[in-house]
């Protein structure tokens, strides 16, 4: 879990987290926060062994926390989790479900194919469309949600990956360089719920500019 100032949603996201019967260790790292996130998630970890808490001095990126991570986890499979609400750790279970029976070693969680949810056709949703769309040209693949949070993989696979992602732009690279390995990546609907860039949402035009050029990049390479 990446986590940059999110004082007002971190409590509810990793009580969620704990909550589910499958998960081993928590592995949260504090990406530079200002706003007192950081207190909170030391006040977290006590008495809470499966809480592992790393802090980075200053802001480095999503992506950069996420790899400190990565090297990190010791369990058979990774999910990757946001620290805002716009997830429900209650999906774990579904994510894990073709990993654990064989039939994938990459799955992702789709906020499309879940008709239940409330996910509007804004700028967000097109550029993730953009986005989706440019992945399934350039590296065959048939996926609805590449942007999404909700990606798990098997731990070893995970971490033979040369990933070097810094930003946002760690959802691309991740994708093309298991599509690049032939791993077939398989889709579950999961639950989602929106949140606004007043409510804290960080994510921006130009990152899925860079998301593009990073699927671009990455499929010209050897």
């Amino acid at each position: 879990m990446a986590v940059f100032n999110e004082r007002a949603t971190i409590g509810t996201i990793v009580a969620r987290v704990l909550q589910q019967a499958c998960v081993h260790e928590v592995i949260i790292v504090d990406d530079g926060s200002e706003d007192g996130t950081r207190g909170q998630l030391q006040a977290l970890a006590v008495g809470e062994p499966r809480i592992r808490l790393v802090f980075h001095e200053r802001n480095q990126g999503k992506g950069a926390a996420i790899r400190r991570a990565i090297a990190m986890a010791d369990g058979e499979v990774c999910i990757i989790q946001d620290a805002d609400l716009e997830y429900d750790p209650r999906d774990y279970e579904g994510l894990l479900a073709p990993i654990h029976q064989g039939v994938s070693r990459v799955v992702y969680g789709s906020r499309v194919i879940n008709p239940r949810n409330r996910y509007p056709l804004d700028r967000y949703r097109i550029g993730s469309y953009v986005v989706t769309e440019t992945t399934n040209l350039l590296y065959g693949t048939r996926l609805t949600d590449e942007p999404t949070c909700y990606k798990a993989f098997d731990t070893r696979l995970l971490k033979s990956l040369p990933l070097r992602a810094t930003g946002f732009e760690f959802c691309p690279e991740v994708t093309a360089l298991v599509a690049k390995r032939g791993e077939k990546i398989v889709e579950v609907p999961i639950r989602y719920q929106k949140r606004s860039v007043a409510e804290g949402k960080k994510i921006r035009w130009h990152d899925g500019a860079i998301a593009l050029w990073t699927l671009v990049r990455l499929r010209l390479a050897p």
